[in-house]
């Protein structure tokens, strides 16, 4: 879906053409994004919250499948192979979840593990693969990791609330799959690293609400997460005796162009270290918790990292939450072709 086409098909008439919703609209730094409901088709902000999850159990279940699908293939895995299944959203819930469907639907063994993440928001990727990583070094276990995020299911009704206009603007469907192996070439997880200004619980929130559910946006994120990255960074980075410039790479979570300015900032990184970031947002939006994977995806096709180099991947969310992985480019990497 095209954003100028999203906001003159619907949205402009949605906020009545507010000239402070428009300017929101126009300088998010998207152009594109995915969406299973097209509000220019289907107008959400009054449904029942009974009725989205409903429609987010028959617009996951294939989206979830695909995914993994691809993941597995491209890891030279079967279904088969998988021992611990988890899975990441914030956008929706039933019971039996997604995890049980889609083991189920994929064949996975009857004996596979399954965790769901719920509700963490942007970050969650990143303690999903701490799961994923950690069963696989202490038990030997293959783990896959799935965020599925559906954020066009949760349309609002009008408001003149600007942050409900920033997070439309903003937030887009998509899903992403990630599996983990205790051994084989790949990207090594050598630690997470985590920080929660817990001060700031209110400026980042995602409530439950007869409608759907409704963000909570505060403009204050950036300038709260100003204050952690550096040190949050440069302590994961001191255990494994790195500083800020001796990482590679990085794959920032671009909750929004203010967000990924902040960081590149803060860390003193380039234009290009945050290029794939920007790319991803310009393309597909803020997919929430398959945001950083698909990051990572965009910077390993563009760069094609050499073995031993190091990545860092970091996202944030409500809490102020700011989570991080450290990563090193294994032996047996193939280098992958940028399209």
């Amino acid at each position: 879906m095209d954003q100028q086409d999203a906001w003159e098909g619907f949205f402009s008439s949605h906020y009545s053409a507010s000239r402070a919703a428009r300017r929101i609209w126009h300088n998010a730094g998207v152009e594109r994004r995915h969406a299973v409901v097209d509000p220019r088709s289907q107008d959400l902000s009054r449904a029942s919250t009974a009725l989205r999850m409903s429609r987010f159990v028959d617009e996951a279940l294939p989206l979830g499948k695909g995914a993994v699908s691809a993941c597995l293939a491209d890891a030279g895995l079967s279904p088969a192979d998988v021992d611990l299944f988890a899975v990441a959203s914030c956008t929706g819930y039933a019971t039996p979840g997604l995890d049980m469907l889609l083991a189920r639907d994929l064949g996975m063994p009857s004996s596979v593990e399954r965790l769901h993440v719920g509700h963490m928001g942007c970050y969650a990727a990143l303690p999903g693969l701490t799961a994923v990583a950690d069963a696989a070094a202490a038990r030997q276990k293959v783990g896959v990791l799935l965020c599925v995020e559906l954020p066009s299911l949760h349309l609002q009704p009008p408001t003149d609330e600007l942050d409900q206009v920033v997070a439309h603007a903003l937030f887009s469907d998509g899903a992403a799959a990630v599996a983990v192996r205790p051994e084989g070439a790949g990207l090594e997880v050598l630690e997470i690293g985590a920080s929660t200004d817990m001060a700031t619980a209110g400026d980042m929130a995602w409530q439950i609400t007869d409608l759907g559910f409704r963000m909570t946006l505060s403009p204050r994120v950036p300038a709260v997460l100003a204050e952690h990255v550096l040190d949050t960074t440069t302590q994961l980075l001191a255990r494994h005796g790195l500083a800020v410039q001796d990482v590679d790479h990085w794959a920032i979570h671009p909750g929004g162009p203010r967000i990924v300015g902040t960081v590149a900032e803060r860390l003193g990184l380039s234009d290009r270290d945050v290029a794939p970031s920007r790319r991803v947002l310009r393309e597909h939006g803020n997919c929430s918790s398959a945001t950083v994977l698909v990051v990572l995806d965009e910077l390993l096709r563009q760069r094609s990292p050499s073995q031993g180099e190091h990545i860092v991947a970091m996202a944030f969310g409500p809490g102020l939450t700011l989570y991080m992985a450290l990563l090193r480019v294994g032996a047996g990497w193939v280098r992958q072709e940028g399209p």
